[in-house]
């Protein structure tokens, strides 16, 4: 009888678990409860319903290290587990909405409810396989287990057309080796060796065709390639080689390095056009669009193979060299309706250092040679954000001073670094002071590109209320916003924050970070699901663009996440994240580097 009554109140017990479920399960698509109680974007940001631009934080990072020497200290740094959470929801609120829509396509239109591949064929995974990584660190399981199914049983490469090379290899390519890596799981090795096959051909006698015909198995297209297309594909291929055995795949990746080395400028930056004979054309040199992620790897392969390649190291340091004589730039002050148009009224402004990073353009004369005579524009892309967190983690991993080769504190102590250490440092610090400057806008969202107010070039003014030292070329005209207006769901100001983070522990760039979260949430979030480009983050109520960038699921929220989890999530002494935020492990090299000579 107590056996009896036992199993009726189980049974009792499991019904009512039902029915509760049952009315109250989860909508994807709801708004989160974290949103209702406390989601803020703080006094001195935007509302809907507020003019004006928000007043500056009032707090300064410092620009250089602290100069008492210590034992490296590194303080653990817990989770925010509130903040994580609503991270995890916006991805599930992105991912929900695609695989009810698109599931297996490679791009995403949300507003349409459509997805789109970049083949005449089937997708190869742009969207899924570049959001594996990004769920198995969330601990999203059934999201996860119905992702790989996908993978299992429908992506394939043998579709026609011609994709990018440099595109499929970080974004696909890079998921699959970074899924094996995090799972240990041989389905994403196959794919990705399957995958590195038919990218190989895209290799030729220098450079690497910008295209490639998968299912041909050989690469497309002539002429000139993009600096970063060419030399953003190495972190992938080298991988794949050690897991492989296979030395082809490291040495084609490898050899486009010393073929830029080569061709390198006296100034030791690189600009956005190489040609088919491997000598760099007459083009501008930029930190952002085809050339951003040409520096970020020279840094990262060198961390990738535990510093054993110095030559990497060394090209590295002779391009920061260059960004610091040519590039940066320091913040001026604004220019409102009352001053004057002279350029003397621009003076620097008291931002804690805030820096821009310059273009610059070939000057124009047949009798100069170009590739030393410059004329520095002052104009940055979002892209070049990436800069500052780069800058910062080059301090403290490659140019830590001897004593400190176990490791620095957190944040580094100016005697753990090197002279040029100490100076990239407070380069990083400042690079990205400017970006978040950037974040000013009535949105809180940074535009793809602006341009910095310089003593030559003040620009226009700008209204009583809203000076800043930078202004959206065209903005405010009539007619639809510029190109550089919009926000596209980028990581790069993200990525920054969340390496400052991890290398100072220093609050502000948690706080800044989810400033950021909250100006996506707010502007870029669908109630039907997903989330959109934003065409212009000046203007309230913001108009849409019908796109949610795969980067989006494998970057912005990726590194937001990271910033608000548990540093034992991922080791950033274990591991470099490729440009697409895939993390790759660190290795001893099992295959002979041939490239070992900084000529």
């Amino acid at each position: 009888m107590r056996r009896r009554t036992v199993q009726y109140l189980v049974l009792l017990s499991l019904l009512a678990v039902s029915v509760h479920l049952y009315f109250n399960h989860a909508d994807p698509f709801a708004t989160p409860e974290w949103m209702d109680k406390e989601f803020d974007l703080g006094p001195d940001r935007y509302r809907d319903n507020v003019g004006g631009p928000p007043a500056k934080a009032k707090a300064k990072p410092p620009t250089r290290p602290p100069s008492r020497p210590s034992r490296p200290f590194r303080a653990p740094l817990p989770a925010d587990v509130r903040k994580r959470d609503a991270v995890v929801d916006a991805f599930k609120h992105a991912w929900s909405a695609y695989e009810r829509d698109a599931m297996g396509a490679d791009e995403y239109h949300p507003l349409s409810h459509r997805g789109s591949n970049l083949g005449a064929g089937g997708g190869i995974g742009y969207t899924v396989v570049d959001a594996l990584d990004t769920m198995l660190l969330m601990g999203l399981d059934a999201e996860y287990a119905r992702a790989r199914e996908w993978v299992a049983e429908e992506l394939s490469f043998d579709q026609p057309g011609h994709y990018s090379t440099f595109e499929t290899t970080i974004r696909v390519l890079g998921g699959l080796l970074s899924a094996y890596h995090l799972s240990g799981d041989a389905l994403y090795l196959r794919h990705a060796t399957d995958l590195g096959e038919r990218l190989l051909p895209a290799f030729g006698a220098l450079l690497p065709s910008p295209a490639v015909d998968l299912r041909a198995r050989r690469g497309s297209g002539a002429g000139t390639v993009g600096v970063a297309d060419a030399t953003t594909l190495q972190l992938e291929f080298r991988y794949l080689a050690q897991l492989t055995g296979r030395a082809e795949f490291w040495h084609k990746a490898e050899g486009v390095m010393r073929v830029v080395n080569k061709a390198r400028l006296p100034n030791g930056l690189a600009p956005i056009s190489v040609g088919g004979d491997g000598a760099f054309a007459r083009s501008t040199i930029r930190m952002g669009s085809n050339g951003d992620s040409y520096y970020e790897y020279l840094l990262k392969q060198y961390l990738q193979t535990n510093q054993t390649e110095p030559v990497y190291l060394q090209m590295y340091a002779d391009a920061m060299r260059g960004v610091h004589a040519h590039l940066l730039t320091p913040a001026l002050s604004p220019r409102s309706d009352s001053d004057s148009d002279s350029p003397a009224n621009a003076k620097e402004t008291e931002t804690g250092g805030a820096l821009y990073i310059a273009e610059l353009l070939p000057v124009p004369g047949a009798l100069r040679d170009w590739r030393t005579s410059w004329d520095a524009q002052p104009k940055q892309e979002h892209l070049a954000c990436f800069l500052a967190g780069a800058l910062m983690l080059g301090a403290a991993t490659a140019h830590r001073a001897p004593a400190a080769s176990p490791g620095v504190s957190r944040p580094p102590h100016d005697a753990e670094l090197t002279e040029t250490g100490r100076a990239d440092w407070a380069a990083g610090v400042g690079v990205l002071e400017g970006c978040l400057d950037t974040t000013r806008t009535r949105t809180g969202l940074a535009p793809e590109g602006f341009n910095f107010r310089t003593a030559r070039d003040p620009g226009p003014p700008a209204p009583p209320g809203e000076e800043r030292a930078w202004y959206i070329k065209g903005a405010g005209q009539p007619g639809a916003p510029p190109y550089d207006a919009r926000y596209m769901l980028r990581p790069e100001i993200s990525e920054s924050l969340f390496l400052a983070w991890r290398l100072t522990g220093a609050p502000r760039y948690r706080a800044a970070a989810w400033d950021l979260f909250s100006a996506i949430e707010r502007h870029c979030r669908l109630p039907g699901g997903g989330y959109a480009t934003v065409l212009d983050v000046g203007a309230l109520p913001v108009v849409y663009g019908d796109k949610q960038e795969t980067f989006f699921l494998s970057e912005t929220l990726k590194y937001l996440f990271l910033t608000f989890a548990d540093e034992g999530v991922l080791d950033l002494g274990e591991v470099v994240l490729n440009t697409e935020a895939h993390p790759l492990p660190i290795f001893n090299p099992s295959i002979t580097p041939l490239f070992t000579e900084y000529a």
